[in-house]
């Protein structure tokens, strides 16, 4: 995939810096066949120029995504200083990326240490289909030197 359009004052080595360091969820927003947006929260982890996330195969974004591959994602916080990174992408779905997919997510977002909450997410692992986004504009915003005086 060619190098997304890029906007905003962080080039391509701090956005993606950002994205594999920041482990907040993505708000992937996509829009459905009756003309209304979506969006969700899902956990990502960045990889070889993508965002990629996992969700259920039977799950509503997912089903969305087949119609219309097109998408918009963002990663910020939600309190001050406000910083991160929103753009749009193509969406590529992978079933046999999902269940190799999941474990990494949950190591990001819940940790490598066994528990009954990992245990339960990995026993669903082969209903998991990769989230693969192929981002085309990436914008980045950064107000923590506005905000600190």
């Amino acid at each position: 995939m060619p190098n997304p359009k890029l906007s905003g004052p962080w080039d391509e080595s701090t956005y993606e810096m950002y994205l594999r360091e920041t482990a907040l969820p993505l708000r992937l927003s996509v829009v459905s066949s009756s003309g209304w947006p979506t969006i969700v929260s899902l956990w990502f982890v960045y990889d070889e120029g993508t965002i990629r996330c996992a969700s259920k195969k039977s799950a509503r974004i997912v089903q969305l995504l087949e119609e219309n591959p097109k998408c918009a994602f963002e990663v910020s916080g939600e309190t001050p200083p406000y910083f991160g990174v929103r753009g749009q992408g193509r969406v590529r779905l992978d079933p046999d990326l999902g269940p190799k997919l999941l474990p990494k997510l949950i190591d990001r977002y819940v940790g490598p240490e066994d528990s009954s909450f990992r245990r339960w997410l990995l026993a669903q692992s082969t209903e998991e289909v990769a989230i693969i986004i192929d981002p085309v504009r990436v914008m980045s915003w950064d107000y923590r030197k506005r905000m600190s005086s």
